[in-house]
């Protein structure tokens, strides 16, 4: 299936989008360089073609939300390389809202799996479109940051973004 790739600058650094046909298939967290932005966007990616238009108005939301801004992100994306579990999984962190955070066990039961709460970090950990599946706002029962992809200092600047304060987890 073929895909298309786009970027952007935005407040915080270079974002590299990744879509197919079937929706949105990677999102780059905020990098320094359009190069390594762009680098970690066709990982592993065969063929995929710069084409702006594909993503609508996706790049100026994504701008919008790194300046501050509450923006929705109600894409279609194109989970199918993951298991029922991660699309579950990512489809439950998609309810929090913007500004808010739940705890790993919370996703764990709104994904049908009340005793996986471990098993949403790894989850959280293969979330390839973050922002758009809010892994951020996933926390600690006891509110510390727990873990992310993206790296802690990320994490905490997301939610301090969305009006969210983090402890150093």
């Amino acid at each position: 299936m073929a895909s298309w790739y786009t970027t952007l600058e935005t407040d915080l650094g270079w974002v590299a989008l990744v879509a197919s046909a079937a929706g949105l298939q990677r999102v780059v967290l905020p990098q320094t360089t359009r190069s390594i932005a762009l680098q970690r966007a066709l990982e592993g990616l065969g063929g995929a073609v710069a084409d702006s238009p594909a993503f609508g108005d996706l790049p100026e939301r994504m701008r919008r939300y790194f300046q501050g801004q509450r923006v929705r992100f109600d894409d279609r994306l194109d989970a199918g390389h993951g298991t029922a579990f991660l699309r579950e999984v990512w489809e439950a962190s998609r309810g929090i809202p913007y500004g808010e955070t739940r705890s790993y066990s919370w996703v764990a039961g709104c994904a049908g799996r009340p005793r996986a709460a471990r098993a949403v970090g790894w989850a959280m950990s293969r979330n390839p479109v973050p922002i758009v599946v809010p892994c951020h706002r996933v926390v600690n029962k006891d509110g510390g940051l727990g873990g992310f992809g993206g790296g802690l200092d990320m994490k905490r600047r997301l939610l301090e973004l969305e009006g969210r304060g983090g402890d150093n987890g």
